[in-house]
Parts: structure tokens; C-alpha cells; sequence
């Protein structure tokens, strides 16, 4: 083939490659969806009883004042309306997502007498329902207990957040949302018991019910559904006034990845079937009443990075032996205020990869292992509250490192080595090794030895809205938070 010839196949191409690029740069309409053909050509194909029940659904969140045929004739074309999204099926445009709520500017926002409407469980392909800051505390407003099953086979991901006039009970019908795989109730006024009919979501992959003022009663253990094994990947229950006991049946929940029952009424020890959950990267069970002091079985959970439980009246004392096997992953342990007793083992130096440990207020006894200091990540000890004795032996480094973020005030036994350490290093509120044979000096304490700092052990939540609240909102999970030297607390 010649190079004349060549060239005018390369130019054939070339000119073909411009059309076929043009033809995939048009809308379903035939122009650019900037171009004044697509202002004013036809409309999307549509049901016109589609069309109808989003027009209805949404005037009855933003009010009768809405002119919704008049804005937006075009819901799913070219006059698209905020919040709102559309999905193409067998040729026709369909509503598959509705977000209601003050997130951006021209979003759509609930009016003060908001309620939901019938027509919206008319919306066939609706695969998202979404409602932020919708009802306020003056507009009293159920959650609908009819009408789910026709949303059943469609709806994935249904949403309340931030709604104070919430009210009522979770309607045990949302069980029959077969589809749904995130369910997200979240700082609302919900009262009553968590159905035991959500153990049929067997698709669903985020279960949050956090932050509801009335919610109570015990946790279900449908949630630990046989059938569902994989697929929940997170369980956040917090922040409301459950009882009862933890369900040995949740460690049937193999693919689990969140669990946070914190802030609750919780009592009865912790399961061992929780030691199965060999995925779990967060374990959180803060502020409740569990006893039966720390179960020797998360040693064995070495996907472990985040162990919190704090403020429950566990008793016992720390495993002397098995650190070593979370050593890698774990992070964050916080066993402040749950009753301790016993030495600190030298044993949990292992922690190399520990970040963050909090033991204060327990009855922890003896000395302070010294090769704490040598894990080489840690970056916050808390130790306070004890009855700690005997000379502190970290070196100078530790102290200069750590500042605040190393508290052992409060243990009238513990005392250190003014050789080793200048003052201006020193533990804060701890004395030096002499005085503690020493009569006190008249007129009071030296200012150094006398104060109690002002600091204490805090973990901060970096989600998103979530919480854990959220898998694939959030990110989550939980990082220290360093501001002035020392860490603020969130123990709540």
C-alpha cells in the first residue's frame, strides 16, 4: 500500500473517530444538554403517573407552595431537580434517589408541617430515600407503618438524620424491605423497642439506630441472623436506653467490621461468642453496666484496632499473657474506670503498634512496667487514679515526648527519680522518690508536686456523619486528638 493511500485511510479515521464523538456527546434528547435545543425539546420519556407521584411525594415534605410541573417539567431531563436523581429503564425515566434536607444551598428543605404522603410509595424504582433535618420538634411526625412492601424489591438505602420530631416507634414493616442494605436512623426522637423484624434485612450491610432519645428495650437477637454471615458490616447501636444483654447470637455476624453499643443500659458480661468476629476493627462498649471483667477472648481478635470499654464495672484484672497477639493492629485500648485490679503486666509492651492506652481510675497495683515506654508508637498513656507506687523509671525522652499525654497523678505511692529527670520534664502531680520519706513542708506543697494537671483521656470519633454511624460514609473510625498538649475527652 502505497503512502498516498495510507494517509487517506488515516484521515477516513480520524474523521470518523470526530462523529462517533460527537454522536456519544449528546443526551438522550439528541442536542448537549447546554444547547438551546435541549432547553427547549421534548421532555425525557416518562410515565406521567411517575411523574405525578414525585411531584406529590415532594410537595408534601416542602409544602403546597411548591409548583413542582411548573419548575421542573422535566424532572429527570433537562430541568432536573435538586436532591433529585433519575435512572433509565427499558426506555422510560425513572425517580431512583430523593435526598430532602438543608445540605446545600438550593436543596430541597422541609416545610414546618411536612408529612409524608401516600403517593410516594408509588415511585416503583426509587432506590434511595434520604431525610436530613426534615422534621422539627414542633412538627410531631411518624415514621409510615403501611406501604413499604411496594418499595420492597427496589428500595437500598433508606435514611433519617437529624429529625427531633421523629416520634413513634420503628415500624416493624421496614423488615420487609428485602432489598435494603443500609438502614440509618440517627439522632432522632424514636421511642419504643428495635424490632425484631430487621433480622430479615438479610442484604443489609450498615444498621445504624444511634442517638435516639426513648429507643430501649433489648437488643434483638434476630440481628445475628444464621442466614446473614457475610454481609452486615456494621452494627451501631449507641447512644440510646437499651438493656438487656448483649445476644450471643451477634457473633454470628462473621463479616462484621463495626460494632458500637456504647452509651446504653447494657448489662451481663460480654459474650465469648464475640471472639468469632474475627474481622471486627472496632469493638466500642463505653458507658454501659457489663461485668465480668475483660474477656480474655479479644486477644484473639487480631483484626482488632480500636478496644473500648470504658466506664462499665467489668472488674478482674489485665490478662498477664497474650498481648503479643494483637500487636500489629491494635491502636486504641481504653479500660479507664472499670474497676481493675491487680499489676499492669510488663506483657503489654508487646502493643507495638498501641497508640493511645487509658487505665486510669482502676485499683491497678505495683509498679509501672518500664518498657511501656519502648512501644514505639504510642502516643498517649493514661495511668492516673491508681494506686501505683514505686519509682517511675522512663527516661528523660519519654517525658519530653509525651508532655501531658503521660498522666500518672493520683497514685500516692508512685513517685520518681530527680537525677534522672529535670523538672522541667517531670511527671505532673507526681513527687520525687525522697519526699515520699520526707515529712510535708510547712506551708504547702511544692508547685510542681502539689498540682493536679488539667488533663484527661479522651478518644475522638473522626466519621462522618456516622458514626459509626457510617461504613461507607465514614471512614471513620477513631484517631487522637492533641490540642495544647494534652487530649480532650469524649468519654460520654
Amino acid at each position: 500500500m502505497g503512502a498516498a493511500r495510507r494517509c487517506q485511510l488515516l484521515m477516513a479515521l480520524a474523521a470518523l473517530l470526530v462523529v462517533l464523538r460527537g454522536c456519544a456527546g449528546q443526551d438522550v434528547d439528541g442536542g448537549g444538554a447546554d444547547s438551546p435545543e435541549a432547553a427547549s425539546g421534548p421532555t425525557a420519556p416518562m410515565e406521567e403517573k411517575e411523574r405525578a407521584a414525585l411531584y406529590a411525594a415532594i410537595e408534601s415534605f416542602v409544602g403546597k407552595g411548591w409548583n413542582g410541573s411548573g419548575l421542573y417539567p422535566d424532572p429527570c431531563g433537562w430541568s432536573p431537580i435538586q436532591g433529585v436523581s433519575c435512572d433509565l429503564f427499558n426506555g422510560l425515566w425513572y425517580p431512583t434517589s430523593i435526598s430532602i434536607g438543608p445540605v446545600l444551598d438550593n436543596s430541597l428543605q422541609c416545610a414546618p408541617d411536612a408529612r409524608f404522603s401516600p403517593q410516594l410509595f408509588d415511585l416503583r424504582r426509587l432506590r434511595t430515600l434520604s431525610f436530613y433535618s426534615c422534621f422539627p420538634a414542633s412538627n410531631p411526625t411518624a415514621i409510615p407503618s403501611a406501604s413499604w412492601e411496594k418499595l420492597s424489591g427496589s428500595l437500598e438505602t433508606l435514611d433519617f438524620r437529624t429529625n427531633p420530631g421523629l416520634t413513634g416507634a420503628i415500624p416493624a414493616s421496614l423488615g420487609r424491605l428485602s432489598a435494603l442494605q443500609s438502614l440509618v436512623l440517627v439522632d432522632n426522637n424514636l421511642t419504643g423497642a428495635i424490632p425484631a423484624e430487621l433480622g430479615d434485612l438479610l442484604k443489609l450491610r450498615r444498621l445504624v439506630v444511634s442517638g435516639n432519645n426513648w429507643l430501649s428495650g433489648p437488643i434483638p437477637a434476630t440481628l445475628g441472623n444464621d442466614h446473614r454471615h457475610d454481609e452486615l458490616l456494621i452494627l451501631d447501636l449507641s447512644k440510646n436506653l437499651l438493656t438487656g444483654s448483649l445476644p450471643s447470637s451477634l457473633g454470628g455476624l462473621r463479616g462484621l467490621l463495626k460494632m458500637d453499643l456504647s452509651n446504653n443500659l447494657l448489662q451481663g458480661s460480654i459474650p465469648p461468642e464475640l471472639g468469632e468476629l474475627k474481622n471486627l476493627t472496632l469493638l466500642d462498649l463505653r458507658n454501659n453496666s457489663l461485668t465480668g471483667g475483660v474477656p480474655p477472648f479479644v486477644q484473639s481478635m487480631a483484626s482488632l484496632q480500636d478496644l473500648l470499654l470504658s466506664n462499665n464495672p467489668l472488674g478482674g484484672s489485665l490478662p498477664s499473657s497474650g498481648w503479643e497477639k494483637m500487636s500489629s493492629n491494635l491502636a486504641t485500648l481504653d479500660l479507664s474506670n472499670v474497676g481493675l485490679s491487680g499489676a499492669i503486666p510488663e506483657s503489654m509492651a508487646a502493643l507495638t503498634g498501641l497508640r493511645f492506652m487509658a487505665l486510669n481510675h482502676n485499683h491497678l497495683t505495683g509498679p509501672v512496667p518500664p518498657a511501656l515506654a519502648r512501644m514505639p508508637r504510642i502516643a498517649a498513656m493514661y495511668l492516673n487514679g491508681n494506686n501505683l507506687t514505686g519509682a517511675l523509671a522512663f527516661e528523660a525522652a519519654f517525658y519530653e515526648r509525651m508532655g501531658r499525654r503521660f498522666a500518672s497523678w493520683d497514685n500516692p505511692g508512685l513517685c520518681y527519680d530527680v537525677a534522672a529527670v529535670d523538672a522541667a520534664h517531670a511527671p505532673a502531680g507526681v513527687v520525687v522518690c525522697k519526699d515520699l520519706q520526707e515529712p510535708a513542708r510547712d506551708g504547702g506543697e511544692d508547685e510542681q508536686e502539689g498540682r493536679k494537671p488539667e488533663a484527661s483521656s479522651s478518644l475522638v470519633a473522626s466519621s462522618l456523619a456516622c458514626g459509626i454511624s457510617d461504613a461507607s460514609a465514614c471512614g471513620l473510625w477513631w484517631s487522637l486528638l492533641v490540642v495544647s498538649g494534652t487530649v480532650g475527652s469524649v468519654l460520654l
